[in-house]
């Protein structure tokens, strides 16, 4: 092999090589579909019925996603268990803060992540539910758009005792579990005459279940 003939051999590997990097980079940025994961709430509340908008878990966290492009999110739900019975709270509405929440029109999580308080309230279909003393299981769902099957997001444990149970029925008492990294567990705590996190008055009216 001549030296031309080499110098031709070496630059088609590395043009070969270039175009192969250049290929797997616009499928990591352009093309990977990816998905959604959530950081661990650092903050989880259970509200009870004393609100227009009726018992509810709320929670503040992050989203991202594992795609450049991100992902955009059609919906989120939790199903919380106690022992054999569990509920759905299907209706979800997100947003920074009362002034800046948004519903049924989806959100797109971005590879950098989106930190927002996230509502889940009971259906307007009648459905009624008290918090009740016991361990409970909060999972936590979403649906990607073009997709059917939800994706689990959070399993997170917790466990209200019968004092914190009996505060809810309290409507100037809330129980919120703050994460605490050290113990790697959730510190429940009685909160009186919190500012209670609710949806907008119309979305209450629209959508939000009263006992």
């Amino acid at each position: 092999m001549t030296d031309a003939d080499k110098i031709a051999t070496g630059s088609l590997i590395v043009a070969l090589l270039s175009m192969g990097v250049a290929g797997l980079t616009a499928w990591l940025t352009l093309w990977q579909r990816g998905t959604i994961k959530m950081v661990r709430p650092s903050l989880i509340a259970f509200l009870d019925a004393a609100g227009s908008d009726g018992p509810k878990v709320w929670l503040r966290a992050l989203l991202y996603s594992t795609a450049h492009r991100g992902c955009v999110l059609e919906s989120m739900y939790v199903r919380l268990r106690r022992g054999e019975s569990q509920q759905n709270f299907s209706f979800w509405v997100c947003g920074g803060g009362r002034g800046d929440l948004a519903s049924g029109c989806g959100l797109h999580v971005g590879h950098t992540g989106i930190a927002l308080n996230h509502h889940f309230v009971l259906p307007k279909d009648g459905s009624r539910f008290e918090f009740l003393q016991g361990d409970y299981i909060i999972d936590v769902f979403s649906i990607i758009v073009g997709s059917k099957t939800p994706l689990l997001l959070a399993h997170i444990p917790l466990h209200l005792t019968e004092p914190h149970a009996q505060s809810l029925k309290n409507p100037d008492e809330n129980v919120y579990f703050d994460w605490w990294p050290d113990s790697a567990r959730y510190n429940a705590h009685i909160v009186t005459h919190p500012q209670r996190p609710e949806l907008p008055d119309m979305l209450t009216e629209l959508f939000g279940s009263k006992p």
